[in-house]
């Protein structure tokens, strides 16, 4: 086994891609998420103004995320929280895959700090 250590490059592409995929791995394993926005934190402000757009766009996606979480599960008592945790998986994935597809292309996330999709 090698002793190297990892090294992380908030001015690489490649390392906010990581997050949004340790966020898509998160929907099965759960701690991955947490893994993936202390990357994001610690990237942020490092890199170039696309790849910020991108951190910005994954530390709003957790925190949000989160929150309508947290909501769903209290509500849960009164039946719509079922809803709410559907539609709050649906707008995670909807924000991570239009995330990598726009770092894919080079562009920035237009509005970071959007409540919604």
């Amino acid at each position: 086994m090698s002793n190297t250590p990892i090294s992380v490059d908030p001015n690489s592409k490649g390392n906010a891609n990581l997050v949004y995929i340790l966020y898509l791995v998160a929907i099965v394993v759960g701690i991955t998420s947490l893994v993936g926005v202390i990357i994001a934190y610690t990237s942020k402000g490092k890199g170039d103004s696309v790849l910020d757009s991108h951190y910005n766009n994954q530390i709003n996606i957790f925190w949000k995320g989160l929150l309508y979480s947290v909501v769903g599960v209290v509500l849960m008592a009164v039946l719509i929280g079922f809803l709410i945790l559907l539609a709050t998986l649906v707008w995670y994935i909807v924000r991570c895959v239009k995330g990598m597809q726009a770092l894919s292309a080079g562009q920035p996330i237009e509005n970071p700090g959007s409540w919604i999709l």
